[in-house]
């Protein structure tokens, strides 16, 4: 019969010494020194070995928590020198066994914890809690009934009581009561005050959740995937405690499960002997909880085979690592994978089918939030080194999807949505948002996708949809039925899940319009307000928007306007800082070096090599972290700056009013989109100060942004023209003849042009304005009034009229146009004179005329010269037609 039972169930015997393990992990604990540890810190710490150091922070109340490193245990078993060879052999295979075994050693470390746990050196009396004083009540009174009881047996015994006696057993009992963790008294579970985590090896590879089989049930694995879900945090109860009725004795029990049965006789010896059950009851001051959460990771998209759908699995979080997560993450989580049978109606159905989870231990994010960044002393160092090199706004900006050839205005402004601007509080509620929203609309394949990828790799915390696949409840939040607590809850979406990141949203123009809508209030207030299924809330959604879209037959049509092609409704467009078109121009000269720029990469799997090394994301993002700490505010003469750029684009746009040219209105949250720019700018130079460059760079992002909509004349406009124009625009604000050319200078450059270029203008423009010779400071503009032209040309085409009109009259002929020559003359002398002394102006083109840069009087005054100029020109040429007739 034994033979049957063991071919039926078979048996593994086990080459493991418990004994011997704990030998070597009180060892361990006590023994092992860090030696990455810092002097002062060595010199602050009570005890040698690291362990020892936190266990008396656990005693101390100092740390709720205990890792301990598979890595430290390696390095010391390596060099361990037992006295025994059992227990080196026990050494030897003790890190295979721990990581196959896992769950067990918690429970084995934790009592060889529980032995070493040395006496607090400090007072903690402040510190305790419910638990620590009903601790104490209990022990006196176990004491006091322990004390009762040997009484009675005393005087049962000897028929008399012994003072004497009664006196040791109390001194024995205070002993008792100085020692906190009596295991006679209470479970361990309940007078423990850390949770132990292990930490794996920092060389253990990674698996995805489809490889987690169950060849590694009950080893200690890791998992890489992105959290999905996260829900509450919830007691779990890991000691029971009950209260007899009768006796008053209190019963704990220890829940290592999902489920457990209550008591509800009480077995104490008074009960027991009496032959009275007594009832127990519950006591939740006296049992003990754990803060609980149940997390869901799914596979990296990188990880999915193709054809595949990607899994998930569960993860169950313990103690001090609750709310170490959240959706969105992408983390390394390492834990015991475990079996968890069904219960109740489902294990009828379910059979021998069981569900699994992961027990976390460690979780390692990825990449961590800017406000929970520390930068080490090498992170430091590569930025102050980045600083030191200079130009740092244009490297950081190439330094983003650098194997993307161009588009370095737009990187520009991307690198400014990853600084974002300054959020205001105002005292009464009102927030003002300082997360940047940027729209990139243009033609098929000019990359705006990878943009869109490259900027969710470098921020810490992004999510990555496309308008087809998105609908408004998955944007913004749906109600589901909680599997754990089957209550109605609130399921976050894109939006949600980017909370203090970026949503990057691809094809925003294929979305359906009530769809679209449902991001305005994210997009201003940052909210997700939600009233349905009995909910009503608001969500945060702290995110800045980046969507990408196509015009709206895929190309951009020039035979269009820029309003038919983009197709966004106007309440949505307001809400972006900046609407960036990118066109799909052809040019010899751009299509050549972009295709050698794509077949390089394609050759090496690199960019090709620039002027200097590109930034790694991890840098950049570190960077980004520094510039976050800084709170740039406005002066009072760049507000006034602001408020006059702001000013002269409301009039631009009001003039633009029914143009084909015009694509958006210029509204107020146009002037808030210039500060948010301006404060990014302020923040990539580490400082809590905005200066006129900021803006400058500010307007002039928001102008190139536009300047896709504008005739290719314009675009093709060069560099000396343009620099021409902003030296006239600063000549025109200061109303002077003078102008510092260091001011000139800086606002030109902070516009992107280089040295060379202005000095090119004004070697170009050497007759209109003049150099100080002297000093070479200053800009002198060079007055020519447009009267002595017109006065001159007036002057010679009146002596041409009048020398023709003696020809005729000397040939005894007269005419109509004859009569008509003097008094035409008369009135072109007379507007020229009077041109000449009230209407001087400064030098112009003929482009100008129609700009604002002229009073109204003074452009009616030149065109009406220019009409009677031509007017003359009609007489002259008809006189010289009657002239040869005669």
């Amino acid at each position: 019969m034994s033979t049957t039972t063991a071919a039926v169930f078979p048996t593994v015997q086990l080459q493991v010494n418990y004994n011997e393990v704990k030998t070597i992990a009180k060892d361990f604990i006590t023994k092992f020194k860090d030696s990455m540890i810092d002097i002062d810190d060595e010199i602050n710490q009570t005890h040698e070995g690291k362990y020892m150091n936190i266990l008396q922070q656990v005693a101390n109340r100092q740390k709720t928590s205990i890792n301990i490193e598979f890595d430290d245990l390696k390095l010391f078993l390596t060099n361990y020198d037992p006295d025994s060879s059992n227990t080196y052999q026990e050494a030897r295979r003790l890190l295979p066994t721990m990581l196959t075994n896992t769950r067990h050693f918690v429970e084995l470390f934790s009592q060889v914890i529980d032995d070493l746990m040395p006496e607090p050196t400090e007072e903690i009396s402040y510190r305790d809690d419910v638990l620590d004083v009903i601790l104490h009540q209990r022990r006196l009174r176990n004491a006091r009934l322990q004390q009762e009881s040997n009484e009675e047996f005393n005087q049962l015994r000897d028929g008399f009581t012994q003072p004497d006696s009664a006196a040791a057993n109390v001194g024995g009992q205070e002993d008792n009561i100085a020692n906190p963790t009596d295991a006679n008294l209470f479970p361990a579970k309940l007078t423990r005050r850390y949770c132990l985590y292990f930490v794996p090896l920092s060389n253990a590879k990674a698996l995805s959740v489809r490889q987690t089989k169950g060849k590694f049930v009950g080893h200690f694995i890791t998992v890489r995937g992105i959290v999905t879900r996260v829900s509450d945090v919830k007691p779990s109860a890991l000691v029971i405690a009950y209260t007899c009725d009768k006796c008053g004795y209190e019963i704990f029990q220890e829940v290592n499960s999902k489920t457990f049965t209550p008591l509800t006789e009480c077995n104490s010896p008074s009960c027991v002997n009496d032959n009275n059950k007594g009832q127990l009851f519950m006591s939740t001051r006296a049992s003990k909880f754990s803060a609980f959460q149940e997390v869901k990771i799914q596979e990296l998209s990188s990880q999915v085979p193709v054809g595949h759908i990607p899994r998930s699995l569960t993860v169950h979080v313990n103690g001090d690592l609750v709310r170490s997560m959240n959706p969105g993450d992408t983390v390394d989580l390492s834990g015991i994978f475990m079996p968890s049978p069904y219960t109740g109606y489902r294990a009828l159905k379910a059979g021998l089918l069981t569900e699994t989870y992961l027990e976390a231990q460690h979780v390692k994010q990825h990449k961590k939030q800017y406000d929970s960044m520390t930068l080490s002393s090498q992170a430091q160092d590569k930025i102050d080194e980045l600083l030191l090199q200079g130009d740092v706004y244009n490297k950081l900006a190439k330094s983003i999807a650098p194997e993307i050839y161009g588009h370095l205005d737009v990187k520009k402004i991307l690198l400014l949505l990853l600084c974002g601007g300054v959020t205001k509080e105002i005292g009464d509620g009102l927030k003002i948002r300082g997360d940047i929203n940027v729209c990139l609309m243009g033609d098929p394949g000019v990359a705006k996708s990878q943009l869109l990828k490259a900027i969710g790799k470098i921020a810490p915390r992004s999510v990555y949809t496309t308008g087809r696949g998105s609908s408004g409840v998955g944007l913004t939040a749906a109600v589901m039925r909680d599997p754990i607590t089957d209550e109605m809850v609130l399921e976050g979406g894109a939006l949600v899940l980017a909370d203090n990141g970026i949503c990057c949203i691809d094809e925003f123009d294929k979305m359906d319009e009530s769809d679209r809508t449902a991001i305005h209030e994210v997009m201003e207030q940052q909210t997700i307000s939600i009233a349905k299924a009995g909910i009503t809330t608001t969500l945060n959604a702290r995110t800045s928007i980046l969507a990408a879209a196509n015009p709206l037959y895929g190309r951009y049509n020039p035979r269009l306007s820029p309003h038919e092609n983009i197709n966004l409704p106007a309440a949505l467009l307001s809400r972006f800082d900046i609407m960036f078109l990118i066109l799909d121009q052809p040019s010899r000269e751009n299509d050549e070096k972009l295709a050698q720029h794509v077949a390089y990469v394609h050759m090496h799997n690199k960019q090709p090599d620039m002027d200097f090394t590109p930034v790694d994301s991890n840098t950049i993002r570190e960077y980004i972290s520094r510039a976050k700490t800084f709170k740039p505010v406005v002066a009072k003469e760049v507000g006034e700056y602001v408020v006059q750029e702001y000013v002269k684009m409301r009039k631009e746009s009001h003039r633009n009013e029914g143009s084909t040219k015009k694509f958006s209105h210029v509204t107020p949250r146009s002037l808030l989109a210039i500060l948010r720019l301006a404060q990014a700018s302020a923040r990539l130079r580490f400082d809590n100060q905005v200066r006129l460059d900021d803006v400058d760079e500010a307007i002039r992002l928001i102008e190139v942004s536009k300047s896709s909509y504008k005739e290719r004349e314009v675009e093709d406009e060069s560099s000396t023209t343009k620099i021409y124009n902003i030296i006239k625009s600063i000549v025109t604000q200061d109303g002077g003849d003078r102008v510092a050319l260091d001011q000139i200078k800086d606002r030109v450059i902070a516009k992107g042009f280089t040295l060379e270029q202005f000095e090119h203008c004004i070697m170009e423009y050497d007759g209109i304005w003049q150099v100080m010779a002297n000093e070479r400071t200053f800009l002198a503009w060079v007055r020519t009034s447009l009267a002595f032209l017109t006065f001159g040309v007036g002057f010679l085409q009146y002596y041409r009229v009048e020398s023709k009109a003696s020809v005729l009259e000397s040939n005894s002929k007269t005419s109509a146009i004859e009569r008509l020559n003097r008094p035409i003359g008369s009135i072109c002398m007379v507007l020229s004179g009077l041109t000449l002394i009230f209407g001087e102006v400064r030098y112009f083109q003929v482009q100008d005329l129609l700009q604002n840069d002229y009073y109204p009087a003074t452009r009616f005054t030149i065109l009406i010269i220019l009409l009677m100029n031509l007017s003359m020109l009609i007489v002259v040429f008809t006189l010289d037609i009657e002239v040869s007739v005669t």
